[in-house]
């Protein structure tokens, strides 16, 4: 530490007359310190023809350190979040993709539409599996202004269903309802989705979201819960781990999958998912909740928090692990049924579920999307 010492000098002499007051520097190793100020205290000390003595009260300027700058604890995802990107394509500049296939997944007789599309985006919107990307319907609103973005969740794995990276892929249900005046409404973006044509021009922004990215461990359990269109991304999670071959990644875990639908004709991808199960039955299990058409043992309707209820035992055992990941993507009210069950088999083991959930979103294996 480097020290520059000064000091106010007072002289006083054995005679009655005194000498001004004067400066000096003072050689640093006759200081002594005390703990709120530095004293230096020489001999007797000759000034012209007079013997002094000095006292003298030392001042100091030190060049103090600066503070070492606090080092930022690096966090480590258990996500597959390294070299994500997000916001390519805004909604100021988007980019404009083309429809190629837009074709109808439920049957005529269910209760709506869902329609499955894919755009291709030429490699310029990289994303990943668990995100989203932004649609800009054609036209404008009732201010005259263009319509603001929608974001959708990405039904297709990061190759796109062509397998080249080039494309990306879109669950869609039309949304028409009639509102408390008699008047039928339709939603400005589904239906203009739903409407697209193969060939017709599309505004997309993003990719956006890592809340639903998929775990980098291989061996992971991950629980999918979803209700309609929030099967989109875990579409995109098991065709990655069915579908595709990747020099760094081979699932051998378990991916279980809940999916509600009000009927079996609003069931979406199931025949996709029997191939998922006959290819790897050990590797993935899939459970249906269709409420208008089944029910549990007391009778009542077969939500997709009834159907978990039926394996509540070996899902809490399963939430135990700290290699097991919960996804849930879907109708916002479903994750209090989930809590529901949970609260009591917690309790069973002296936990607090609400305090546990907090960890588990801690440690990224809580991860919610609703709408």
């Amino acid at each position: 530490m480097a020290t520059t010492l000064n000091a106010a000098v007072s002289l006083t002499s054995s005679n009655s007359s005194s000498l001004p007051a004067t400066s000096c520097a003072i050689a640093p190793e006759r200081i002594r310190f005390t703990k709120s100020a530095f004293y230096y205290k020489s001999n007797n000390v000759v000034t012209g023809k007079r013997v002094v003595s000095i006292r003298a009260q030392i001042s100091t300027e030190t060049d103090t350190p600066a503070p070492a700058p606090v080092k930022k604890v690096e966090k480590h995802s258990k996500k597959n979040e390294e070299g994500v990107i997000v916001n390519r394509y805004r909604p100021k500049e988007p980019y404009t993709g083309k429809c190629l296939l837009n074709t109808k997944i439920t049957a005529d007789d269910a209760p709506g539409e869902t329609w499955h599309m894919v755009f291709s985006h030429e490699g310029e919107i990289p994303y990943r599996e668990g995100q989203s990307v932004g649609v800009i319907a054609e036209g404008i609103d009732k201010n005259g202004k263009p319509h603001k973005v929608r974001l959708y969740s990405i039904a297709s794995s990061a190759l796109g269903d062509l397998g080249n990276s080039e494309t990306v892929s879109l669950c869609v249900k039309r949304l028409v309802y009639t509102n408390d005046q008699g008047e039928v409404v339709k939603g400005v973006c589904s239906n203009f989705l739903c409407d697209l044509k193969p060939g017709s021009a599309v505004k997309l922004t993003g990719p956006v979201g890592k809340e639903m990215l998929m775990p980098k461990d291989p061996n992971a359990t991950v629980i999918m819960l979803a209700t309609g269109t929030g099967i989109a991304p875990f579409r995109s999670f098991l065709w990655k781990m069915f579908f595709e071959k990747h020099d760094d990644y081979k699932f051998n875990g378990l991916a279980w999958l809940f999916l509600g639908v009000p009927t079996t004709s609003s069931l979406l991808y199931q025949e996709e998912f029997d191939r998922m199960k006959a290819k790897a039955p050990e590797n993935f299990r899939v459970d249906y909740a269709i409420s208008r058409e089944q029910a549990n043992d007391k009778g009542e309707k077969m939500y997709i928090q009834t159907r978990m209820a039926q394996y509540a035992a070996e899902l809490w055992e399963l939430l135990k692990k700290d290699n097991t990941f919960v996804y849930m993507c879907g109708l916002k009210g479903m994750e209090k049924g989930i809590d529901d069950i949970m609260v009591s088999l917690a309790a069973n083991d002296g936990i607090d579920w609400f305090d546990y959930k907090k960890q588990l979103k801690k440690a990224e294996q809580w991860n919610v999307e609703v709408y």
